[in-house]
């Protein structure tokens, strides 16, 4: 028997290769998990973790969890790509090409990919070819500021009211969480 409405699946992929700065990932994926489990209907969700992310873990995790959200929560570098480790923990860069082929396999599930990492909007340019909602980062963001969207994200996820999902008021939550906080980022989501 299939459930008509099964939890939505949402993969959280983290990478903080060495010698890169430390960021606060621990944090951020604690405040995803908290906003999730403050939801009314909190049994509507999943969340998946995975740390220390390399190529290979990021393909394996997408097929084997079939997510409908991917966030990504590390470092970027612009054209070059989202910096995930090798397997010795130092930095392997995935530019945007090799996400958008990537993410073009996984189009029947993946309905929104945020990465929170700096200057990751030139990947979501790319991915948003096979995917409806991206949301990357025009330029650097602080710790502070990328908590702080992904809580006003999560929350307005978890606080949805229909089975059916608005990654766009999400957004919006998460952008105006930022400038709640009082932080000059709030312009750096898009």
């Amino acid at each position: 028997m299939t459930r008509k409405n099964p939890k939505k699946r949402i993969l959280i992929l983290t990478a903080n290769p060495k010698l890169t700065s430390k960021l606060r990932l621990d944090e951020e994926v604690r405040e995803i998990d908290k906003a999730l489990r403050r939801a009314q209907k909190r049994d509507r969700f999943e969340l998946i973790q995975r740390w220390a992310v390399t190529p290979r873990e990021l393909q394996r995790a997408i097929l084997e969890e079939t997510p409908e959200i991917v966030h990504f929560s590390g470092h970027g570098v612009g054209e070059e790509g989202l910096a995930l480790e090798n397997e010795i923990g130092q930095v392997q860069l995935v530019n945007g090409e090799a996400l958008a082929g990537l993410f073009e396999l996984f189009t029947d599930h993946v309905k929104c990919v945020v990465l929170n990492a700096c200057y990751a909007e030139i990947q979501a340019e790319v991915i948003k070819q096979h995917i409806d909602y991206v949301i990357g980062m025009n330029q650097p963001i602080g710790d502070r500021a990328a908590i702080e969207f992904a809580v006003g994200f999560y929350d307005a996820v978890g606080a949805a009211k229909d089975y059916e999902l608005d990654y766009e008021l999400a957004y919006k939550h998460g952008c105006s969480s930022i400038r709640l906080a009082g932080i000059p980022e709030a312009d750096t989501p898009v």
